[in-house]
């Protein structure tokens, strides 16, 4: 059935024109460019032969640790595949670790297709799939807690191959200390793959590796990319030109160049607006420069952008909009919640799709499928989707030269920019890639050129103490074997070199290059022992034993919530609004309202359990360990969802967006399967946080697998 452009978005009113701009935006190109283009197209199908450096890779893998470092869509995944069936050939496990639980469900659903379903396992903490499967998919944390166990226990683990995937994750600012653990806890009888396509110094990276685990670690690099890159130029009038110059050594075209100098350039967008989608997509349309993936700043902008979409190339392709039409009708069948998305229409009617963080999971996935068939003419992302999910495109557009990490906007750095730009130009599918810089108020088209040639920056250590590795290192070591396993760690390693930098003379783990983590583990223990979670021989206490599985943000805290009997022990919905206040996922406001509207048992026990907590946090605090502070408007939220609330009214009171909720009850989830661990010293509280975690871990946040 033909659906009706709503009228708020079209007919399209007279484009107002922009100050300083008498440009109207139409198709023009560079001459140049006439040979390039000529090579736009969908290469000849031909029997699938390895790269030489994939079988290198493979050749390798039997014989040693092994770094893979390969641009993006280079077949790094295709050396997964091989170096799984040999060991299922020789009745052998394999752990397949990864950064991100959408590229977990990825890879998953890939190696369903590949080994089968019997085959394949999947572990995120939320999902677990066929645990016992001799391949398993699953993220770092769940392969870096395995290892705890193994430690403790005595035992092995349970696997002959581990394959970490997205391995420049080591020097994640949040999450590489997982990646350094796993890499120093791991048996040096188990080999290690590691696949990546930004790491700028992996030889580094592999002489560390050989050194604390006793095996030599081989660097297998391809520098080409499997399809060429051609960086482009928008001009606001339309015409397209080549990036950098002929001879390619970072500086801008000539052209690119006058136009960077002009002090009143003429603008593609009003200030602070969006510039006009339709028309730069009708220029990439033109030139067979379609699908693209578009780079926003910001999960608004990617909304606002479908807005300004025309539907004349989908319209222009009456058997595509019917396949793409029947398409999304499958996809969005089997999930009611999704099946009213307030962006379908976009979706079905102009081709085009918002994906960001603040959208369900479900609804990305089926941006994703729809972009990997190629039924959409383009996808508007933040720079997250740049890293680890594969879905790439002819183009990518980016808007700005610089990104919000957290706290300001700062350039777009060179591993940055090989992520975003390493989604162009699909293998099998196109024989060139492009990227396109558009012009605007946060482009530098200078920085821009620079990048293209540039390399990935070093990955660097990111080990940091905390109270969870403690805990959990003590369950099986001594302070002076945790000594020597931070001796190990990869920034002990970096000193060591910056200090003696000669490669005649390496020196590695010498005294001192680690004291600044043997201090701070020293303040860690010392606190653990000043409230009784390790004894005075420096063995954990009972407490501290038990202690050890909250392997959570706030281990402590939620801990000495334990010591106090303060949780529900009988309430689900209670308990999981209450440990939802502990999940560092994002900061919150306190207001009277808040108060106001939460139900009266909900406020009495959230706030007695910040009031008993208080002492304890202030002596973290007087150590000098941060504390974050207990917010009621989760709790509030995750109340309302665990009493069985609607999912719209939920999210709707809550003021969070459908993927900042999802998020929110993951990681609620997360921390109540770990609270269910404690069955031995807590056996309700954990009957009743497994009942929680039931009761918040439904539709429309979790579909498709168990949990």
């Amino acid at each position: 059935m033909t659906q009706r452009h709503p009228k708020k978005y079209y007919p399209r009113k007279k484009r107002e024109r922009i100050p300083h701009q008498d440009i109207i935006i139409k198709p023009g190109a560079d001459k140049v460019l006439k040979e390039v283009f000529s090579h736009i197209g969908i290469p000849e199908k031909t029997p699938f032969v390895p790269d030489p450096y994939q079988q290198e890779a493979v050749e390798a893998i039997g014989h040693s640790d092994c770094l893979v470092m390969a641009p993006t869509g280079s077949g790094k995944t295709w050396i997964a595949e091989q170096a799984i069936d040999k060991a299922l050939k020789n009745n052998q496990k394999v752990w397949y670790g990864t950064p991100l639980k959408a590229l977990t469900n990825t890879i998953y659903a890939r190696f369903i297709d590949v080994f089968g379903k019997n085959t394949v396992g999947i572990l995120t903490g939320d999902i677990k799939e066929n645990p016992d499967a001799p391949v398993i998919i699953g993220t770092t944390e769940i392969l870096r807690n395995q290892l705890y166990d193994s430690m403790h226990s005595g035992k092995d683990l349970g696997c002959d191959l581990v394959i970490l995937d997205e391995a420049h994750f080591l020097g994640d600012v949040e999450r590489g200390v997982v990646w350094e653990e796993i890499m120093i806890y791991l048996p040096s009888r188990i080999p290690l793959l590691m696949l990546s396509a930004t790491i700028g110094n992996p030889h580094q990276i592999a002489d560390w590796l050989s050194k604390v685990r006793g095996n030599p670690c081989r660097v297998i690099e391809e520098t080409q990319r499997a399809v060429p890159l051609y960086p482009l130029f928008f001009h606001p009038d339309g015409t397209l030109y080549p990036l950098v110059s002929r001879m390619g050594k970072g500086g801008l075209n000539k052209y690119v160049a006058e136009y960077a100098s002009q002090r009143n350039a003429p603008q593609i967008a009003r200030p602070g607006k969006l510039p006009p989608m339709d028309a730069i997509m009708n220029v990439l349309r033109h030139y067979d420069l379609l699908p693209a993936i578009f780079f926003m700043k910001s999960r608004a902008d990617c909304n606002t952008a479908i807005e300004l979409c025309s539907s004349e190339g989908i319209d222009a392709d009456p058997v595509r909009k019917e396949t793409l039409q029947r398409r999304v009708e499958e996809l969005l069948s089997t999930n009611e919640h999704i099946k009213t998305h307030k962006q379908r229409w976009h979706l079905e009617n102009l081709a085009v799709g918002a994906h960001h963080s603040g959208q369900l999971p479900t609804w990305k996935i089926v941006i994703e499928t729809l972009m990997s068939e190629g039924l959409l003419d383009a996808m508007f992302a933040t720079s997250t989707v740049a890293a680890g999910v594969n879905f790439p495109a002819r183009t990518v557009v980016i808007l700005n030269s610089d990104r919000f990490n957290g706290a300001d906007f700062i350039s777009l750095t060179p591993t940055e920019f090989s992520q975003m730009t390493g989604r162009s130009g699909r293998r099998g599918m196109d024989k060139i890639g492009f990227a396109v810089a558009l012009p605007g108020k946060f482009m530098n088209l200078r920085l821009m050129a620079k990048l293209v040639g540039m390399p990935p920056e070093s990955v660097l250590s990111q080990i940091k103490i905390n109270f969870s590795m403690i805990l959990n290192l003590l369950l099986s070591h001594s302070p002076e074997q945790i000594r020597g396993l931070l001796q190990n760690s990869f920034a002990t390693y970096l000193m060591a070199q910056k200090t003696n930098p000669s490669p005649q003379k390496k020196v590695f783990g010498l005294k001192g290059h680690n004291d600044y983590l043997w201090g701070d583990f020293l303040l860690h223990l010392d606190f653990l022992k000043q409230e009784g979670f390790v004894d005075k021989d420096n063995r954990l206490t009972d407490d501290g034993i038990w202690a050890s599985r909250l392997r959570i943000d706030t281990p402590l805290l939620v801990a000495e919530g334990f010591r106090l009997n303060l949780f529900p022990k009988n309430d689900p919905a209670l308990l999981a609004a209450i440990i939802s206040a502990f999940v560092n996922e994002r900061e919150f406001t306190e207001s009277a309202s808040d108060r106001k509207n939460a139900p009266k048992k909900l406020l009495t026990s959230f706030l007695k359990v910040k009031r008993m907590l208080t002492p304890f946090a202030h002596a973290m605090l007087d150590c000098g360990f941060d504390v974050s502070p207990l917010f009621l408007q989760p709790a509030v939220t995750i109340y309302t969802w665990a009493s069985g609330g609607d999912w719209q009214d939920v999210c709707a009171n809550s003021g969070l967006a459908e993927g900042d909720l999802s998020r929110l009850i993951l990681r609620t989830g997360d921390n109540l399967h770990h609270i269910a661990n404690l069955t031995e010293h807590f056996p309700q509280e954990a009957k009743t946080a497994l009942e929680a975690k039931d009761i918040i871990m439904r539709e429309p946040v979790v579909t498709g697998y168990s949990s």
